[in-house]
């Protein structure tokens, strides 16, 4: 693996475009059963004196299982347009209808001991923080309309407020 481990603090980039245009992948589970998915909702920065990661999955998501599961999970984060179809496709498609991790055209690698991905241009490693389901009552009219049109209250988004441990970033 090509990689270089830096403090949070080293990492370089704008964090709103880490997620919004860059996209990454979250992958949580063991080394032996794992499940990615593409994400583009995402925050980096600092709470309770700790860097921190808030990714965000639903819980009719595949990889929500295996996030609810995983104390700890990686968040590799691809160069804007990189691997745009692969990432495409570990977005719209399920783990429960293909082999995403072999049929996706990317390869897994293990950091730490989770899975990750060597064509990554930054990864963390996180550890869960905090996690709760949003609230619907509590989202304004414009961002349910806009994001949640149709979808049950039991079905919005989870946030995860993660420490991170470690970033990677490519040599």
């Amino acid at each position: 693996m090509a990689f270089r481990k830096i403090t949070p603090r080293e990492l370089e980039g704008n964090a709103y475009n880490l997620f919004n245009e860059d996209w990454a992948l979250l992958t949580a589970g063991t080394l032996e059963d794992y499940n990615t998915m593409t994400i583009s909702w995402g925050t980096i920065g600092c709470l309770w004196n700790r860097p921190v990661c808030t990714v965000f999955v639903r819980p009719c998501r595949h990889t929500y299982k295996y996030t609810e599961a995983s104390e700890r999970f990686t968040v590799s984060i691809f160069g804007k347009d990189e691997y745009r179809p692969q990432l495409m496709t570990l977005g719209t498609k399920s783990g429960r209808d293909m082999d995403k991790m072999n049929d996706s055209g990317l390869t897994p690698t293990n950091v730490e001991g989770l899975k990750a991905f060597e064509e990554a241009r930054v990864i963390l490693t996180v550890r869960k923080l905090y996690d709760q389901q949003f609230d619907a009552s509590l989202l304004p009219d414009e961002v349910r309309n806009t994001n949640y049109k149709g979808v049950a209250d039991d079905d919005l988004h989870r946030q995860y407020i993660c420490v991170i441990e470690g970033v990677y970033v490519r040599e």
